[in-house]
């Protein structure tokens, strides 16, 4: 006779998930869900789980999951499919949508809860004889009681909750703060991908739910189809609100897959020192080196000391390519600037004396780009000198920004290569 396996879900959230060779292969992040008819159990049919190498998220079946300790999820022997995660009809993720959800109990050994509305808060999920796995009981708390922040938590069979099997999953507020603080931690990138296993409803709600830098370094990491149906869904003074804060090319390659008219009602709800930056990137193709720059390297002018240089250098802001190098120039410092005068590599700033100069260390022979060169000269460019970063310069000796070789990358590779499988994964 097989032994009944019992688990709740918010256990096995962040589980390592280990392959028939002991090998991880990820993390559990969610459990999905069967949503049945009234009477009828809902099922646990698998598990999303958020691969170690890509961090995308895959299904993983329950039945190939043969045990759970204090640490792990152990799979049994054969090919694990890493394709994406995707809900189908009736299908819901356990903590992303159906936790926080309201019901009732009719619980004989509660009659004071029978006419209460409860909150779920956890589900116990068990493996039958049968090897199917089904919610076993459900965790439910009430609501505020006297000088309780909140109320307390029941435990009740399945068959003792009301409305589970008839839950609104896309009401306000289900599981929105729950899936918030999921997310809490997680790079911009893996949020991105995890949105992309949530209804369309669910993403709008969460979008709502985030704020304006959070959410607008998470529009930076989907594809442009994907940031025109987000930020469709909001009003035009949020979406005002996150491109502001986006980088600036990053805004520049939205807008100009948009009707004209559009882009240019957000371009003027946007403060001009933001909108500015993105208008002069407009002007140029998004296949040129101007179209693909940064219009915001770190600028300094020839007098600035090591140390402030560091400092700049050391803004979390400031992505990794950006940090390789400072760039020096006469004023004004704001793009486009005054004549380019060289960089300084913050290896060789470490290597300095804070009180000292950057003109002193400045290398003045740094190959550089022109607004008008194509992908294919940056591309030859970068794989010729070693590069993170290039600085753009006009005829005149302005620099107008500079190319990291990640921004290169996006612009080079297939539109929808977010949503591709990147090959050399573990199967």
């Amino acid at each position: 006779m097989t032994q009944t396996l019992k688990v709740f879900v918010a256990r096995l959230v962040g589980l390592v998930v280990l392959g028939p060779d002991g090998e991880s292969i990820g993390r559990v992040r969610d459990v999905v869900l069967a949503m049945h008819l009234p009477g009828q159990r809902s099922r646990a049919l698998g598990l999303a789980v958020e691969l170690a190498a890509s961090r995308r998220r895959i299904f993983v079946p329950m039945g190939r999951v043969t045990n759970i300790d204090a640490d792990a999820v152990t799979l049994t022997t054969g090919r694990v499919n890493v394709r994406n995660l995707q809900l189908r009809p009736n299908e819901a993720l356990a903590v992303g949508q159906v936790l926080e959800s309201p019901v009732h109990t009719d619980d004989p050994e509660f009659p004071e809860l029978h006419e209460t509305e409860l909150s779920v808060v956890d589900m116990e999920i068990e493996r039958t004889r049968s090897l199917d796995w089904v919610v076993s009981r459900v965790a439910l708390r009430t609501g505020r009681r006297g000088l309780r922040r909140r109320g307390e938590t029941r435990v009740v069979p399945w068959n003792h909750v009301v409305g589970l099997s008839k839950l609104n999953l896309n009401h306000p507020g289900h599981g929105v703060e729950l899936a918030l603080t999921q997310f809490e931690g997680m790079r911009p990138a893996d949020v991105a991908n995890a949105f992309r296993e949530l209804p369309e409803q669910r993403r709008q709600q969460l979008a709502a739910a985030l704020d304006d830098e959070r959410l607008a370094d998470i529009v930076q990491e989907m594809t442009t189809d994907e940031q025109t149906a987000l930020l469709a869904s909001l009003n035009r003074a949020r979406v005002a609100a996150v491109l502001e804060a986006m980088d600036p090319d990053d805004v520049a390659d939205l807008l100009g897959v948009m009707p004209a008219a559009e882009a240019e009602a957000l371009l003027a709800r946007m403060a001009p020192e933001d909108s500015a930056p993105v208008r002069r990137l407009l002007l140029h193709s998004p296949d040129t080196a101007g179209g693909v720059m940064t219009p915001e390297p770190i600028i300094v002018s020839a007098g600035t000391t090591v140390s402030e240089a560091l400092a700049r250098v050391a803004n979390p802001d400031v992505g990794p390519a950006t940090a390789t190098m400072v760039m020096v120039v006469r004023p004004p410092t704001s793009t486009p600037t005054g004549t380019f005068l060289g960089v300084v590599h913050t290896q060789a700033l470490l290597r300095e004396p804070p009180a000292n100069l950057v003109a002193g260390i400045l290398d003045d022979d740094i190959p550089r780009l022109r607004p008008e060169d194509s992908l294919e000269a940056m591309t030859r460019f970068f794989a010729t000198y070693n590069l993170s970063l290039a600085p753009v310069v006009d005829e005149s000796a302005h620099l107008l920004g500079a190319v990291a070789v990640d921004d290169l990358l996006d612009a080079v590779l297939p539109r929808d290569w977010r949503e591709q499988e990147p090959e050399g994964l573990p199967r």
